[in-house]
């Protein structure tokens, strides 16, 4: 579904590269964590996967179109939550997600559908015809989890979606990731939050320093020595801050 291969991303005017020869996939039907300590190139990879910053050599594809080479045929597959409001607030909601919608071609009916399922869901409906600047920061967020997902892409990508959703949302959110996921899609999914990341997600990435330390089924957390939980391997890995290569834990 999603394929990074070799990611090398070196920003103007910087001595180092913010993503160093990153390597991954995310297969169908998988939601996939992506972890890392504040600075560590999460987002940059993210965004380079999105056909939002350039980078410098490697190879990015969704369902099998490079982002780079085909860049409309594959972000039709892709659903984009960032970690800020990407939002024309001055619309309403219905202006924003019909907008939507018209890119993505979804018909009347699925948009319809859609839309009241989602509104509802996330307690929106009332707020449907108010201009998205007079929403709160958790609504904002509301809107732009629904913008991403009511054409119902292949890949979702989510970047912190949590930050500002109050816990009944975010529930909901997880409940759709693990939806999305049955009907055949995937998730790539950044999040600080590991206690949600180890009870939604398959698999895990962990970057640091712009480097993939490592990835791993989260069923493999069951057999290693100790008992350890993704945040106890989450800092331990972190912390020590491997120079090079990809680091294998010691398993059972």
């Amino acid at each position: 579904m999603l394929e990074i291969n070799n990611l090398i991303k070196k920003y103007k005017n910087s001595e180092k590269l913010a993503v160093n020869d990153v390597s991954l996939t995310v297969g169908e039907g998988e939601v996939f964590g992506f972890l890392g300590p504040n600075g560590a190139g999460k987002s940059t990879t993210i965004k380079c996967a999105c056909g939002i910053l350039p980078f410098d050599s490697g190879s990015i594809r969704i369902c099998g179109k490079s982002i780079k080479d085909e860049p409309i045929a594959a972000k039709k597959n892709l659903g984009y939550v960032s970690d800020n409001h990407a939002l024309y607030d001055r619309l309403t909601a219905r202006e924003y997600l019909n907008f939507v919608c018209d890119i993505y071609g979804v018909g009347l009916n699925d948009r319809k559908s859609r839309a009241e399922k989602y509104l509802s869901l996330f307690g929106l409906t009332d707020a449907y015809d108010t201009p998205i600047r007079s929403y709160s920061h958790g609504m904002k967020q509301k809107i732009c989890v629904i913008g991403a997902l009511i054409h119902n892409p292949r890949l979702w990508v989510l970047d912190e979606p949590m930050t500002g959703l109050d816990p009944k949302s975010a529930y909901e959110l997880k409940e759709l990731m693990k939806e999305h996921c049955k009907e055949g899609n995937s998730v790539f999914f950044s999040s600080h939050v590991l206690e949600v990341v180890e009870k939604v997600c398959d698999k895990v990435a962990i970057i640091d320093d712009g480097r993939l330390v490592t990835s791993f089924d989260i069923a493999d957390l069951k057999t290693m020595k100790d008992n350890k939980s993704l945040e106890d391997v989450f800092l331990s890995l972190t912390e020590d801050k491997p120079e090079t290569g990809e680091v294998k834990f010691d398993l059972l």
